[in-house]
């Protein structure tokens, strides 16, 4: 159906991100709230909200030519229908289309109207998926239109179905879409990128694009579109990049227009930090001193993203940079998600700075009444010089005396607005501070430089001597027993065990209940064994003192779920046990293996898969089992899972890409690069308009 012009005369309107979508027939209070909830307020909005998957109903596919897992469209006559009373009460349709019989329709939840309208000869045209059932192929719950005549019925292209929310079916979502594209035919879509950037891709016009990913014509190259290579994708992805450089081009000169404090040390400190430590730096870790040190020098705030995988000596690293701070006469103070790591870090550096003469303070949410004022005065009055805490650092009671630098551990964890006020209580002394931002996850530079492309990039790319290589197998499930007592065996001779729970479905709740039955199950056939669970759902106060109580020697084996992925360093666990590593990333089985090995003792990780594994879960853990770099691994990962999958959602200060992928989409970067240049220096009015357009209030993640 083509779509008929708006009623609203198109001239009055300036561009389609001004026409709210209460201009659109039949939306009224109840879908504008539905759809304000998933950021779609203007026929713009709408027209971007591009659909997930395609159905082709284009081609009516004979019983005998259909493929067991894919959608189809079949045709047929009911040969049988009949009720049953099994397990699950269930209505059975027999078609046949003359070529092959036996394909069945059932339906769990069906109306009588549904039993007294599949009668016996007559004809019916189904969608859905292929099954294969026990005695024939099958579809459950298709989509069927009963057939008065034997006219063709086949769509004339392919049926868009949309992300949605609750309350919003695919043919409300298509009814909307047909009238944007009525406006969009009256009002094409501003271009915001020069010509000269656009002619040398020999992409199509941002309106041409839309329509096309809207309404796919008759012999569309599905394939294509569904791994988002057509051109009419990447017309969309380049924009988006383009936007993202603009708006990290901008963010990275208003940091550079801020003005920092020079912290410039004598060194005194950080030399005689060297001579105490029983241990050498590493050469990587020499140089990235070295970056934060020429960082600190300079009069604007230094924005660095430091990396290094788990056990590289990333702390230490921050030690340095706080000495510097100190010497300058400034105060540092450092951030970790949880109070169990922040007070980690806290013994590390009391340890490390004890002998120089400085006590770090450690604030927490555990600290109360009398004992949180006085901590409270010692920070506002500048007696404390380190600060190391959680969100508990950002409350508003917390005042520093003369803020220099802030330094985030595993910054992901934190929400946007937690580390912005962070870094406004630096402000209030004057000027903005410097900020380290510290992960130990691995992101590949080809993806960091895309994605932290204002940040500048520090690396950690060796481990220091004397760490204990992991030794890591794969174990089908059904050898469950034998690893049982191989945990058993472990905890009699001392040593400590994680066995970490996986998502099994889309339910944290679900994962948490599994976790829960795992250490039950896990209690009873180790009774001598001191077993602790921690989970997502127990408060962060309960979690940190299971956590304490494993750290300390008092639990042997800790049943966990990926809380624990980022964690403290617990020397005598040797032995990690990961159920379903199929359903993780290999990031994430990294980060999570990483949690054994921390001290001399051979360390093991055991991946407890279930079978049968298909051909990219067997590569995925083969690529686990020999790779010992989170960089190589994070490189390999981003390659099969792309750049959405392997930063995940939980990256909150991360701009998160609606159409490209900054791996896929490789070749479309320096272009992109390459126009935002030209943009905020030929053509800035356009700057504004196409971060909207793309990022809307996002832009704000780049200053924190």
């Amino acid at each position: 159906m083509t779509p008929t012009a708006p009623d609203h005369d198109a001239t009055a309107f300036k561009s389609l991100d001004r026409i709210p979508i209460t201009h659109l027939k039949r939306v009224g209070s109840r879908i504008t709230e539905r759809l304000d909830r998933l950021g779609i307020r203007t026929v713009q909005d709408l027209l971007f909200h591009l659909p997930l998957r395609y159905q082709d109903r284009t081609r009516l596919v004979p019983i005998a030519e259909v493929n067991i897992g894919e959608d189809a469209l079949i045709e047929g006559e009911i040969t049988e229908a009949s009720i049953t009373s099994g397990r699950r009460r269930s209505l059975k349709i027999w078609i046949s289309d003359g070529a092959r019989s036996g394909l069945l329709l059932r339906f769990f939840h069906f109306s009588s109207q549904q039993v007294t309208a599949f009668k016996p000869g007559i004809r019916v045209r189904c969608y859905g998926e292929v099954r294969q059932g026990p005695h024939s192929l099958e579809m459950v719950h298709p989509e069927c239109r009963f057939q008065t005549d034997r006219a063709p019925l086949t769509d004339s292209r392919l049926t868009p179905i949309y992300p949605s929310t609750e309350g919003l079916q695919q043919i409300t979502w298509r009814g909307l879409i047909d009238q944007a594209l009525a406006w969009l035919d009256h009002l094409p879509p501003a271009e915001y990128l020069p010509e000269e950037t656009l002619a040398p891709l020999g992409l199509p016009s941002l309106g041409e694009a839309l329509r096309y990913l809207h309404h796919p014509p008759p012999g569309t190259p599905l394939i294509e579109i569904l791994e988002r290579r057509h051109p009419a994708f990447l017309r969309l992805a380049f924009e988006e990049l383009a936007a993202h450089q603009v708006s990290l081009r901008r963010i990275r000169a208003m940091q550079r227009a801020v003005v920092a404090p020079v912290l410039a040390g004598d060194s005194r400190l950080r030399q005689r930090l060297r001579e105490s430590l029983p241990f050498r730096l590493t050469e990587a870790q020499e140089r990235v001193v070295t970056e934060i040190a020429a960082d600190l020098l300079q009069a604007r705030p230094m924005q660095r993203l430091l990396q290094g995988d788990v056990g590289a000596g990333k702390t230490i690293v921050a030690a340095f940079a706080a000495l510097q701070s100190i010497e300058a006469g400034r105060q540092t103070a450092l951030m970790a998600p949880t109070e169990l790591l922040s007070e980690q870090h806290h013994r590390s550096l009391s340890a490390w700075l004890a002998p120089l003469g400085i006590a770090p303070l450690w604030l927490a949410g555990r600290h109360k009444g009398k004992e949180r004022a006085e901590l409270l005065h010692a920070i506002a009055s500048g007696q404390a010089r380190l600060v190391i805490g959680t969100h508990a650092l950002f409350q508003d009671d917390v005042a520093f005396d003369d803020l220099g630098l802030v330094i985030i551990d595993e910054q992901h964890r934190f929400g946007v607005h937690q580390r912005m006020k962070l870094r406004e209580k630096g402000e209030q002394t004057g000027g903005s501070p410097h900020q380290l931002i510290m992960t130990a996850t691995p992101i590949p530079r080809s993806l960091a430089m895309t994605v932290y492309a204002d940040l500048d990039l520090s690396v950690i790319d060796t481990l220091p001597p004397g760490r204990t290589p992991i030794t890591t197998v794969a174990v089908p499930d059904s050898r469950r027993d034998d690893v049982i007592e191989r945990v058993q065996i472990a905890c009699q001779q001392g040593r400590q065990a994680y066995w970490v729970c996986t998502l099994i479905e889309e339910s944290e709740v679900l994962e948490c209940q599994a976790a829960e039955d795992t250490a039950r199950q896990l209690g009873e056939k180790l009774p001598s064994v001191r077993v602790g669970l921690v989970h997502g759902r127990l408060k962060s106060a309960e979690r940190d003192i299971v956590m304490a109580r494993f750290a300390g020697g008092e639990l042997d084996l800790l049943v966990a779920t990926t809380v624990i992925e980022v964690g403290v360093d617990v020397p005598h666990a040797s032995l990690m046990i990961i159920e379903n590593p199929e359903r993780l990333g290999l990031a994430q089985i990294h980060q999570l293996r990483g949690r054994v090995g921390r001290g001399s003792i051979e360390s093991y990780c055991l991946l407890l898969y279930h079978a049968p594994l298909s051909g990219i879960a067997r590569e995925r853990l083969g690529i686990i089992r020999a790779t010992a770099s989170g960089f190589e691994i994070a490189e390999r990962d981003l390659a099969l899972r792309g750049a959405g999958e392997v930063l995940g959602t939980r990256q909150t200060g991360v701009i998160q890409f609606r159409v490209a992928d900054p791996m896929r989409d490789q070749q479309l970067v320096a272009p992109a690069q390459q126009a935002a240049d030209l943009i905020l220096t030929r053509y800035p009015e356009l700057a504004p308009p196409l971060i909207a357009r793309w990022m809307g209030n996002r832009e704000a993640y780049g200053r924190v």
